[in-house]
């Protein structure tokens, strides 16, 4: 199928990407953030396409954008297409270019949002808006929406709006939203590109220990510190057991395929280890999903060092793979032991969503017209979207935001860290896929 998209579009991507960017939306976790001018920004340019879209809030300020592409197939199935328009936090001295600069140099747009995920946005606007140039309307109803609060707890974005307004997102069945479809070199001259068909459910825990406060010089055996230093290790150091859902093994069995290996997970005795080893590099698309896990990351104590404080608390990141919620908590109440209670600080349900659908296989088509000498392979993410709130919908998501990038270009490392940047060739390449993908789906 030839390139369909026009050429304004391809200039507007950029441009596009490049103004959300300066629009700063960064969200720190406490309630600070404002997404609205870029709410208003994205709803003016769907207004010019001929759309409704619709700005709503939760908390004002923390602005979201849904809108409604009509359909040719009043019988299909609707299909949500979904950003978010917050980022996280940059520190400007250390970045090259000024991360709110949406500076265009050398052929790169750099700034906070260009992968995660403004560029993506940029992308679902200068798609419809070519289409309300040409004329051109999907086969399925899509519902676009633009959200808030992804990058902390979601409750004034998706959250908000799947359980406040579940209406505007009627008939939804599917939804495609970030970190999919982008270039992955393996080191051994292929180009892999993984759509993601599953997320690890998100456990973030706070650990309490309680004890005895007392004078630093006294013995206390019963040291609140001590108690959550010795649970915060046992965590820290303890190796999750093997658990494969479909989603994985579906990866492990496509990539024996590409490169030449056996692989059959459901055999008794199939040592994962060790096939990853022999994938190199690849092996960073699978390893984080193949057991849950559990990163200590905040300590919080006392106030003076001669006194031993009567309470310790830590949190942890962890995340559990479909299936693994029971065996998660069941782990964290043998690690913390009888000393240290724990509770979820925040909770996301983990996703599966099937890859041997019609949906898979176009989105898996319209990589691979754009970039024949790819290979598409299904993974889970590691981390959570906004798939998660939507799924409390019926909504299975998909990551398909597609990129290509050039050998050397660290597209999963420029995730919330310096230096941020993607390739305007990136910009045109995901335009011109999500466009045949949208149309077709």
């Amino acid at each position: 199928m030839a390139d369909q998209v026009d050429a304004p579009a391809l200039d507007e991507v950029v441009r596009f990407t490049s103004e959300l960017i300066r629009i700063d939306t960064t969200n720190r976790g406490d309630g600070a953030c404002r997404e609205r001018p870029a709410a208003e920004y994205a709803a003016a340019l769907l207004a010019e396409a001929g759309l409704e879209p619709a700005l709503l809030e939760r908390t004002p300020g923390r602005t979201n954008v849904v809108a409604r592409v009509e359909g040719t197939d009043p019988g299909a199935d609707a299909l949500l297409v979904h950003g978010h328009l917050d980022v996280v936090p940059a520190e400007a001295a250390d970045w090259r270019v000024h991360p709110f600069s949406g500076e265009v140099r050398d052929g790169v747009v750099w700034g906070r949002g260009a992968v995660d995920m403004k560029n993506m946005d940029a992308m679902i606007l200068a798609v419809v808006r070519s289409w309300a140039r040409t004329g051109t309307r999907p086969r399925r109803d899509l519902v676009i929406a633009f959200t808030a609060d992804e990058e902390a707890s979601a409750e004034d974005g998706s959250g908000f709006l799947a359980d406040r307004h579940a209406g505007l997102f009627e008939g939804c069945t599917e939804g495609i939203s970030e970190s999919g479809a982008f270039t992955f070199h393996d080191g051994r001259g292929n180009q892999l590109y993984p759509i993601a068909a599953g997320e690890r459910g998100t456990g973030w825990l706070k650990l309490t220990a309680r004890g005895t406060a007392g004078h630093g010089s006294k013995v206390n055996k019963a040291n609140a510190v001590s108690r959550l230093a010795a649970a915060v290790h046992r965590i820290g150091e303890h190796r999750w057991p093997v658990r494969l859902t479909p989603t994985v093994r579906a990866a492990l069995v496509e990539l024996a395929g590409i490169y030449g290996l056996e692989a059959d997970p459901d055999a008794p005795g199939f040592d994962v280890d060790a096939f990853l080893e022999k994938l190199g590099p690849t092996a960073a698309l699978v390893e984080p999903t193949v057991r849950n896990s559990a990163n200590p990351t905040m300590l919080r104590s006392g106030y003076k060092v001669n006194v031993v404080p009567g309470e310790a608390v830590a949190y942890v990141d962890g995340r559990y793979l479909p299936g693994g919620e029971e065996e998660f908590r069941t782990t964290l109440d043998q690690l913390t032991g009888p000393d240290v209670d724990w509770e979820f600080h925040h909770q996301e349900v983990a996703l599966q969503a099937p890859v041997d659908t019609p949906t898979f296989a176009r989105m898996r088509a319209a990589v691979t017209e754009f970039a024949p000498e790819g290979r598409v392979v299904p993974y889970c993410m590691s981390g959570g979207t906004d798939a998660k709130q939507f799924s409390r919908l019926g909504i299975r998501g998909y990551g398909f935001s597609p990129l290509r990038t050039p050998e050397g270009f660290d597209y999963q490392a420029l995730f919330h860290g310096v230096d941020e940047r993607v390739p305007v060739e990136a910009l045109h390449f995901g335009t011109r896929v999500l466009d045949r993908f949208l149309r077709t789906a």
